[in-house]
């Protein structure tokens, strides 16, 4: 279904001449210097194609011929390869010879290009190009090489002749028996080894398989070292699959997001709003416009009102593939397919879950990036665990339960900050923030829908919500203004939140009978108009309680999170 899907996509792209995505037989790449020769095979110079400063140098992407997957030992591409292939370097002649030997089947072409190449690789190329300020980087980085003639646009593996010769080669048919494609059905010869994908986060930097055997125990009986035909796909089927998923994960790619380990990429089954919003729904924003996001989620609420993705009536297909790096190849780490009505259904949903009082400097949504950064250890994107980021994409996309380790994520790091402070001011900073309490307050919620129960957190704060949990959270936000009210204008060194919310939280009994005597000690510090302000509000929350819990289980302790939130809120804000 994956592949099939991705042949879909090609054959759309394909059949768009402005796409940009490559014929058979050929791939984008980019190709930091360009040798530049004379007709006599001299080198002129060697152009560097890289735009932008310093690490953030971008070479130029040409359109070349596609380079043959290298497993081991000797194998040069196509008229380009890298500085070792074509200057032999750190011993390299014998990848040399290969490559002035793979330029030779060309040569029957009789363009001047390819003569000129000839002459410039048996006369000494590397003594030649030492003289030239690119020459030191070139053999530190060993970068891909490809060649032109002076006073020349194209390159030459992109003249015309080269061209036609390189479509003929590959639309050539090899000489292996026809077996049944697994992405067309149809009858063709299997192709080997996979075109290798490139562009997955932290995967082999040469290219990955998502299909392959490499050794004999995962081979079909009777297919000894003819991998291919364990999953047999033809040559014009592997080409397309795998063409467009590295289109979909080239850098520029505005089809791919990063969820965690796995780098994310999606398409339609024909040009749709949503394939065009889908980054801007869960990407972080851009730099040209940070307020995309929220744009993006808008526009996906008024669907109905202004057509935009069409979400009543649109029966397009859309596909979401998570891949994530496993050595040599890549692992699927989700897969989910449906209608364009169905997601914008489903993440719609997601972002109602969501949905709770916030200050007015927080962006009314949040991306998912910044939702699991906010539940990562010290808040850096590479501590969030590796299987989380997936399964909640996985979870909004299928419309159902976040995972359970989210909401231990969420809880473990409010636990954690209790008593974190700016390192600048010294001042308290949130434990229970914004993103962690919608976090909390979308599993707390989607859990109990899934168990048809009554869903029992709001958006704001619930005076009539009697759920024990909530309730001692709002209590503890309470205790905890009564005793920074009672120390102004003084500075507290620690709060009773820095002492006491992890135990408060999880085992109430063994704190709260505490704190309420201590309250009486700050309460006789205020004003009379404050002490009845609070003793009324403290008598309004614990007018329910019978008695104070002995232990909490993890969704009680979310619920103690979100009712600790809403009323800290609530006494913050502006009346």
């Amino acid at each position: 279904m994956i592949l099939q899907a991705l042949k879909g996509y090609y054959d759309r792209k394909a059949a768009d001449p402005d796409a940009g995505i490559a014929p058979p037989g050929f791939e984008w790449k980019e190709i930091p210097f360009v040798i530049v020769l004379d007709g006599e095979g001299n080198l002129v110079q060697i152009e560097d194609t890289r735009i932008g400063d310093a690490k953030k140098k971008r070479a130029k992407s040409f359109l070349m011929p596609q380079g043959e997957k290298r497993t081991c030992g000797v194998n040069s591409y196509r008229l380009w390869d890298n500085a070792e292939y074509i200057f032999g370097l750190e011993g390299g002649k014998e990848k040399q010879k290969a490559f002035i030997a793979k330029l030779g089947e060309y040569l029957v072409l009789e363009n001047e290009g390819l003569n000129a190449m000839k002459l410039f690789l048996t006369n000494r190329p590397a003594e030649q190009a030492k003289s030239r300020a690119e020459w030191k980087e070139i053999v530190e980085t060993k970068p891909w090489l490809a060649f032109r003639m002076v006073g020349e646009a194209e390159l030459i593996c992109q003249h015309p002749k080269v061209i036609g010769a390189l479509k003929t080669e590959a639309a050539q048919i090899g000489n292996r028996k026809p077996m049944v494609c697994l992405i067309t059905g149809n009858p063709a010869p299997a192709t080997r080894l996979q075109p290798p994908i490139k562009g997955v986060r932290d995967a082999n930097t040469t290219g990955a398989d998502i299909v392959s055997f490499n050794l004999r125990a995962f081979e079909s009986y009777g297919k000894e070292e003819r991998q291919g035909e364990n999953a047999p796909i033809s040559e014009a089927s592997s080409f397309a699959y795998t063409t467009a998923l590295n289109h979909l994960l080239r850098k520029d790619s505005t089809q791919k997001i990063q969820v965690g380990d796995a780098s994310t990429v999606f398409w339609a089954d024909a040009p749709d709003e949503l394939e065009a919003g889908f980054l801007d729904l869960f990407g972080e924003p851009r730099k040209d416009d940070p307020d995309c996001n929220v744009k993006a989620v808008e526009n996906l609420y008024r669907s109905v009102e202004m057509g935009s993705f069409d979400t009543d009536s649109d029966t397009t297909r859309f596909f979401v593939l998570g891949l994530a790096p496993n050595a040599a190849r890549i692992s699927v780490r989700f897969w989910q397919t449906g209608t364009v009505a169905e997601f914008a259904g489903r993440i719609r949903q997601h972002f109602d879950d969501l949905k709770i009082d916030r200050a007015s400097y927080d962006p009314p949504y949040l991306s998912l990036f910044r939702l699991l950064v906010n539940i990562a250890k010290l808040g850096e994107s590479k501590n969030i665990p590796p299987n989380l980021s997936g399964d909640t994409m996985r979870a909004i996309l299928s419309g159902t339960p976040y995972p359970a380790t989210l909401l231990q994520a969420a809880i473990r790091q409010i636990r954690a900050e209790q008593a974190k402070k700016n390192d600048k001011t010294g001042k308290p900073l949130p434990n229970v923030t914004y993103a962690r309490a919608a976090l909390i307050k979308g599993c707390l919620n989607r859990a109990s829908r899934f168990k048809n129960q009554q869903e029992d957190i709001t958006v704001s704060l619930d005076t009539t919500n009697s759920n024990p949990a909530y309730r001692l959270g709002r209590l503890f936000a309470v205790l905890e203004k009564i005793q920074e009210d009672a120390a102004k204008p003084a500075k507290l060194n620690s709060t009773i939140r820095d002492r006491f919310y992890g135990a408060a939280s999880s085992s109430p009994v063994t704190v709260f009978p505490t704190l309420l005597k201590l309250k009486n000690h700050h309460l006789a510090k205020l004003s009379a108009g404050q002490k009845v302000y609070y003793e009324k509000m403290i008598g309004e929350i614990v007018s329910e309680l019978r008695e104070f819990p002995p232990q909490l289980p993890l969704s009680e302790q979310g619920r103690f999170a979100i009712g600790y939130y809403h009323q800290q809120l609530d006494l913050y804000t502006k009346k």
